[in-house]
C-alpha cells in the first residue's frame, strides 16, 4: 500500500460586482487568489493593518485571520465584513468589493520569481541599489512594486521597480531602490547582510500605481526619497514610447548627498524637450540656480504658480509628503480624480490620522 497522499480542498470564491468566480487553495487569502488569477482588489499594506482591502461576504464562510481589530471593527466583524489579505476560505463564498474599473489597467496575475543578486551599490548614504536577475520574464506596468521574501524573517516587503519594462526585458533584470529604515529588519537585511550572487524569492508585479495614458494630459511627478523609482520607471517608459506630453518631474531630498540619479534625470530633460526635471533641497542651503530650496510641495507651487489645472499628478513618496503635495495640488485646482500614488502602509503609519481631504490616504 502506497503513502497515502495530503488533499488540499479548494474552495470557489465569486467576486461582485465583476461575476467572476475563481478557485481558491486552502490557506490562501482571498486578495493572494485575485491577484493570482489578474483580479484587481484594492489593497495597501497586505497585513491586515490599513483596511484598505475590506470586502463584504454575501453568502458562505471565511476565517478573516489576523485582521487589526482598528482596521476591522467588531460591529463590521459582526455585518459579515473582512479584509481580503486576511481571510481565508471556509466554503464557497461570494463577496462584494469596491472595484473601480480602470481602462488603462491590464490585466497581469502575479507570479513567484526566483532571482539572483548581480549587484549592490550605494545611491546615497541611505539608499541601496540591488539589481536582481530574473529566472523568467516579468511582465509588468511601469509603476509597480514586487514583493521581496527577506531571508530569515518570514515575510516580504514591497519594493518599487526602479527600470521601465522594455528595459527589464532587455536585461532580463530589475532595479530596486531601497532606502533603510531605522528600526527596519527588512532594509536592515538589505543594507547590512544581502551579498551579491545571493538567490532570493518575490513576487509580483503588484499596485494599481501606472499612467493614465488615455488621458493625453501633462503629467506631473513629484517624488522624495526613494520613492523617486516609481517615477524613474514611469518617465522612462513615456519617454522610450515616444510621448510628447509635457512631463515635469519635482524631485526632493534632504541634501545633495542624497540626490541620487541627478544626472542621468539632467541628460534626459537635455535629450528630451518636453522633459522638465526641477531638483529641490529641504535641508541644505543651495547656492546657484541649478536646484530649488524646499520641499517637494513648496518647490512645486512655485514653478507651476500655484495653478495644477489639467495635469494629471504621480506622486512617489513618504506619508508626509503625499499629504502635503496632496494639500498643494487641490489648493492649486486639481482633484482627487487627476491625483494617483502608490503608498506603502507599515504598522507605524496606521496610528496616524488619515488626511479628511483624500479619501485614498
Amino acid at each position: 500500500m502506497g503513502p497515502i497522499s495530503e488533499t488540499r480542498m479548494a474552495h470557489e470564491l465569486t467576486i461582485e460586482p465583476l461575476g467572476v468566480s475563481i478557485e481558491v487553495e486552502e490557506g490562501q487569502t482571498i486578495l493572494d487568489a485575485a491577484l493570482r488569477h489578474g483580479i484587481y482588489l484594492p489593497h495597501a499594506c497586505g497585513h491586515g493593518l490599513c483596511g484598505t482591502c475590506k470586502i463584504e461576504v454575501r453568502s458562505g464562510e471565511v476565517d478573516i485571520g489576523n485582521a487589526n481589530p482598528f482596521a476591522l471593527m467588531d460591529f463590521e466583524r459582526e455585518e459579515g465584513k473582512a479584509l481580503a489579505c486576511c481571510a481565508t476560505l471556509r466554503d464557497d463564498t461570494v463577496i462584494e468589493a469596491d472595484i473601480e474599473e480602470e481602462p488603462d489597467a491590464r490585466i497581469i496575475p502575479v507570479r513567484d520569481f526566483e532571482v539572483r543578486v548581480s549587484r549592490i551599490w550605494d545611491l546615497t548614504p541611505t539608499i541601496k541599489g540591488v539589481r536582481l536577475a530574473l529566472d523568467a520574464p516579468l511582465d509588468f506596468q511601469a509603476g509597480q512594486y514586487i514583493q521581496l521574501a527577506i531571508p530569515g524573517l518570514g515575510e516580504t516587503r514591497a519594493f518599487s521597480i526602479a527600470n521601465s519594462p522594455a528595459e527589464v526585458r532587455e536585461s532580463g533584470e530589475i532595479e530596486l531602490n531601497i532606502r533603510r529604515v531605522p528600526g527596519g529588519m527588512g532594509t536592515g537585511y538589505v543594507h547590512e547582510r544581502l551579498a551579491e550572487g545571493q538567490s532570493l524569492s518575490l513576487s509580483g508585479p503588484y499596485g494599481r500605481f501606472f499612467v493614465r495614458k488615455s488621458a493625453r494630459l501633462p503629467m506631473i511627478f513629484m517624488a522624495g526619497g526613494s520613492g523617486l523609482s516609481s517615477c524613474q520607471s514611469m518617465i522612462r517608459d513615456l519617454l522610450e514610447e515616444g510621448c510628447t506630453l509635457p512631463i515635469t518631474l519635482i524631485y526632493g531630498q534632504r541634501n545633495r548627498a542624497e540626490l541620487y540619479y541627478d544626472e542621468e534625470l539632467r541628460a534626459w530633460a537635455h535629450d528630451f524637450p518636453n522633459f522638465t526635471y526641477v531638483p529641490a533641497l529641504s535641508e541644505e542651503r543651495v547656492e546657484g540656480g541649478d536646484v530649488a530650496q524646499g520641499f517637494v510641495h513648496e518647490v512645486a507651487e512655485r514653478h507651476f504658480g500655484g495653478k495644477f489645472a489639467g495635469h494629471k499628478a504621480y506622486l512617489c513618496g513618504p506619508p508626509p509628503m503625499i499629504e502635503a503635495a496632496v494639500t498643494s495640488l487641490m489648493r492649486g485646482r486639481l482633484f482627487e480624480r487627476d491625483i494617483y500614488f502608490e503608498r506603502f502602509i507599515s504598522a507605524a503609519d496606521v496610528q496616524r490620522l488619515r488626511s479628511p481631504l483624500f479619501k485614498k490616504i
